[in-house]
C-alpha cells in the first residue's frame, strides 16, 4: 500500500507539472523583453542581434561617420537604428554627370576645343544666364550646369559631392534637392537685382546653398558636438567660403577677360538660401516638416522674394 501511494506522488511530479510550478512562481512583468528588430520581428541568434559583439562592416562604419558629422547626438541613434543605402543618393550624383557632361559638350567638341570654356561657346550656349535674354525663364536654372572653366567646375564638383552626398544619406533626395534647387534659383534671381547687367554660369548657388545649411547646423548644435570638432568644421567652411568668395570677386572685377563679366551675387544668394531653407530642412530630421512653424515661415519669406525679382526684371531692370 505504501508503494502504491510512493509511487503515485512521484507520477503527480511530471516534468509538466514541475514546470508549471516554476512558471507560477515567475512574475512575467518583470521578465525582460524578448529582443527584437525595427519591424518587431525577433532576433533568431545571438549574433542577429546588434549588440552581439559583432564587428562592424564597411557599411556600418561609414554610416556612424555621417551620423557624427551630420546630425546632433541626440538624433544619432535614430538615424542608425533605421539607416540603409537604399536610395542611394540619386539626386547629387545625378546633377554632377550633368554638370561634368555639360563641361566636356562646351570644352572637348564644341569648336573652341579649350579647357577654360569661358568663351564665345557658353556665352551663346541656351544654358547661360544672360541679362538681355532673361524673358527666357529656364536660364535663372539651367546656368548651373555651366562652368567657366576646370577649377570651376572642379571645386563646384567636390564640394558638392563631399557634403551632398553624406547629407543626402541622412535626409534623402527630396530634401537635399530642395535645397540645391531653391539656391540655384536665388542665386540667379539676387545676381538679377544686384548685377544685373552681369550673366552667371556654375552651380555655386546650390553649392552654396548645402554649405549655408550645414553651416547653421554646425553653429546650432555646437554644444552637442565635440568641442575641437565643432571647431575644425566652422574653421573648414569659412576657409573655403572665404577663398571662393575672393576668386569669385577676382573674376569679376580684377580679370581682364573678354565678354560678358561673370556675376558673384549667385554665392550670396546661395548661401542665403542654404541658411534659412537648408537649415530647416536639415535640423528638421525625424520631424515633420508642415507643422514646423519655421517651415512656414521660410517658404513665406522665400516665395515673396521670388515674386519681387520676377517683378523687379519685368518692370525695373536696367538690363537691357
Amino acid at each position: 500500500m505504501f508503494v502504491v501511494s510512493s509511487y503515485a506522488s512521484r507520477l503527480s511530479q511530471t516534468p509538466l507539472s514541475r514546470s508549471s510550478a516554476v512558471m507560477d512562481d515567475i512574475n512575467v512583468e518583470q521578465q525582460e523583453p524578448l529582443p527584437v528588430d525595427r519591424d518587431g520581428r525577433q532576433w533568431g541568434t545571438e549574433e542577429d542581434q546588434p549588440d552581439s559583439g559583432k564587428k562592424p562592416g564597411c557599411c556600418e562604419r561609414f554610416q556612424q561617420t555621417v551620423s557624427k558629422w551630420m546630425l546632433p547626438e541626440d538624433l544619432r541613434s535614430k538615424y542608425l537604428g533605421r539607416t540603409n543605402c537604399c536610395p542611394p543618393p540619386i539626386f547629387i550624383i545625378l546633377i554632377s554627370i550633368g554638370e561634368l557632361a555639360v563641361f566636356i559638350y562646351y570644352a572637348v567638341w564644341k569648336p573652341q576645343k579649350q579647357w577654360v570654356t569661358l568663351d564665345e561657346g557658353i556665352w551663346k550656349s541656351p544654358l547661360t544666364y544672360k541679362p538681355e535674354r532673361r524673358q527666357e525663364a529656364w536660364r535663372f536654372v539651367s546656368y548651373m550646369f555651366v562652368h567657366a572653366g576646370v577649377e570651376h567646375i572642379v571645386g563646384n564638383l567636390l564640394m558638392q559631392l563631399l557634403l551632398g552626398i553624406p547629407l543626402e544619406l541622412v535626409h534623402k533626395g527630396f530634401e537635399v534637392g530642395m535645397v540645391y534647387l531653391a539656391g540655384v534659383l536665388a542665386g540667379s534671381l539676387a545676381s538679377s537685382i544686384f548685377d544685373p547687367r552681369s550673366a552667371l554660369v556654375g552651380a555655386s548657388g546650390g553649392v552654396y546653398a548645402l554649405i549655408g545649411g550645414y553651416f547653421m547646423n554646425a553653429i546650432v548644435n555646437f554644444r552637442e558636438m565635440i568641442p575641437l570638432l565643432g571647431v575644425f568644421r566652422i574653421l573648414v567652411i569659412v576657409i573655403i567660403v572665404g577663398t571662393d568668395f575672393g576668386f569669385a570677386f577676382y573674376r569679376r572685377f580684377a580679370a581682364s577677360e573678354e565678354g560678358l563679366q561673370v556675376s558673384f551675387v549667385a554665392h550670396f544668394g546661395g548661401i542665403v538660401a542654404g541658411m534659412t531653407i537648408g537649415y530647416v530642412f536639415f535640423s528638421a530630421y525625424n520631424k515633420k516638416l508642415l507643422k514646423d512653424p519655421r517651415f512656414w515661415l521660410c517658404i513665406v519669406a522665400y516665395v515673396i522674394f521670388v515674386l519681387f525679382a520676377v517683378l523687379f526684371n519685368i518692370f525695373l531692370s536696367p538690363a537691357p
